[in-house]
């Protein structure tokens, strides 16, 4: 007597409670396995992303808002800081490493990031082809640049003005592919670097345009993104831990900069991201509790409408201790497929979510596993025994004799 196959047959008897009851628990488990994905993948990056930066000194405006912009790449400056002020403060004896940053342009959404070879050392970034940038107009471009923009080493590009959308290209110059750095799961996958000097050329106005764009600038109102003259931010890494309390101050209170703390404005974002988070894992849990108690309940009903075939199989041998497993594992047949279900809907889903992302700098991705997903799987198990060890007992409650009696 195969007890697997008896315990399909029986869940196939009632197929639409079978179903509601697998769909009940794939829902509560692809919710949770969607929520520790994200919250996993959040939290890497912004790990990843912030190491070994201390402090970021910007305009002043938003400290979550300069952190974004400049370590994370997935929000718009502050603002531009003097060139004169900011390189003073690289100088600063309390500043082991400063690493500055000019931004204003992008290729098809990718970002392109002036910089010095400070950035490679403070990345630790190698190459997987080709060269580091060394002159003006010369990029090296991050694996997933070089992916899904299609570009290689020799390769030539136009950058677009702001850093997001091609509506404005700079077509006054082009930009040429030297390297392609290997993947380093972090930002800089997704972000085009160069110098400093190639930023500063692409928005400075060409020589016989120079008094017709003043004067279009003057009468507008309006003001180049970027000039030789300023930085978007630094990146600031501590000389000694006297820094932590002695340099934000100076910035902050000595100079029209701000200083942000990637570590206190990460925890500030995770703190909020969590709120959200923790409402749909209880949420989550709820309907695995109320799978639970659905798959409790069809099996109690079941045993009922089974007393006389399980009367027959004890007459044909089966002892009791058999049945009881039968019923246990009807149970767990249930909820195991719902895990599973629940597991592939929870990857599927978090795959689609990032294929519609407009930053590729914080896409999400379903081929992703975590530990936590292991505890989804023995939670599936026992909310499968623990929903039907109670139907199961009353295997033992059965009279034999008296249920054959009634039954004819």
């Amino acid at each position: 007597m195969n007890i697997f196959f008896i315990s399909i047959k029986n869940l196939l008897r009632n197929k639409m409670t079978t179903f509601l009851n697998v769909v009940l628990v794939s829902f509560g488990i692809g919710i949770l396995s969607i929520l520790f994905l994200a919250s996993t993948q959040i939290g890497n990056k912004l790990e990843n992303n912030a190491k070994d930066i201390d402090l970021v000194v910007g305009a002043k405006g938003s400290p979550l808002q300069l952190i974004l912009s400049s370590i994370y790449h997935i929000d718009f400056p502050t603002g531009n800081i003097p060139a004169k002020d900011a390189y003073e403060l690289m100088r600063n004896p309390l500043v082991k490493r400063a690493v500055p940053l000019a931004l204003g342009d992008n290729y098809h959404g990718y970002r392109i990031v002036g910089s010095d070879t400070t950035f490679v050392g403070l990345y630790g970034l190698k190459l997987a082809t080709g060269n580091f940038w060394s002159k003006d107009l010369e990029v090296t471009i991050g694996s997933t640049v070089a992916l899904e923009a299609g570009l290689k080493v020799g390769d030539h590009f136009f950058g677009a003005h702001g850093l997001s959308g091609n509506a404005d290209i700079h077509k006054q110059h082009a930009y040429i592919v030297k390297g392609i750095l290997a993947p380093q799961g972090n930002v800089t996958d997704n972000l085009i670097l160069t110098n400093i000097g190639s930023v500063y050329k692409m928005h400075e106005q060409p020589d016989e345009d120079e008094a017709s764009a003043q004067h279009e600038e003057n009468a507008s109102g309006g003001k180049k993104e970027i000039n030789d003259k300023e930085l978007t931010s630094i990146l600031i890494q501590y000389r000694s831990p006297m820094s932590i309390i002695m340099f934000p101050r100076l910035v902050n209170q000595s100079t029209g900069m701000q200083a942000a703390s990637p570590a206190m404005e990460s925890a500030r974002l995770f703190s909020l991201i969590g709120v959200g988070l923790d409402t749909l894992k209880w949420f989550a849990f709820l309907i695995m509790a109320i799978s639970a108690f659905s798959v409790f309940i069809s099996l109690y009903n079941s045993m009922k409408e089974k007393k006389y075939d399980l009367a027959i199989m004890r007459c044909l041998g089966a002892s009791k201790t058999k049945l009881f497993f039968l019923v246990i594992l009807e149970g767990l047949m249930i909820t195991t497929l719902g895990t599973v279900l629940g597991l592939l809907i929870g990857h599927l889903s978090l795959e689609l979510i990032g294929a519609y992302q407009e930053s590729s700098q914080a896409r999400l991705t379903g081929v992703y596993f975590t530990p936590e997903e292991c505890y989804l799987l023995l939670s599936g198990v026992v909310i499968g025994i623990v929903a039907s060890i109670i139907p199961a007992l009353q295997v033992y409650r059965v009279d034999v004799s008296e249920t054959l009696t009634k039954g004819n």
